[in-house]
């Protein structure tokens, strides 16, 4: 078995004035099912860490840190973020490390 991987994707909303006017009712059901399938990757111990930055300019953007078998394996997980699924939000690949990280408090 090899060793796992860690990655990041950056994600963006397609349409940026979902930032600042809010989200269709279509939108909000996707992103819905977004943090859904996000939080059941976490559950599975494959997500690490979910964020995004509280800025409403189309600079805007979420992260997602996780780990995968291979690299074809973490964009099979980008592409099914329903968020990502839907063209509601578009997702750059990267490969990562984390380096440092202090223990979370409870």
């Amino acid at each position: 078995m090899s060793e796992k991987q860690q990655f990041l994707y950056k994600i963006q909303p397609t349409r940026a004035a979902m930032l600042t006017e809010g989200g269709t009712p279509e939108e909000n059901a996707i992103v819905g099912e977004h943090f859904a399938y996000l939080q059941a990757l976490v559950a599975k111990g494959v997500v690490k860490l979910v964020g995004r930055t509280l800025n409403t300019d189309p600079s805007s953007f979420g992260i997602v840190i996780f780990e995968a078998e291979s690299e074809k394996a973490a964009q099979e997980i980008v592409g099914n973020d329903p968020a990502v699924a839907n063209n509601v939000m578009r997702a750059e690949l990267f490969p990562y490390r984390i380096a440092l990280m202090a223990p979370m408090e409870q």
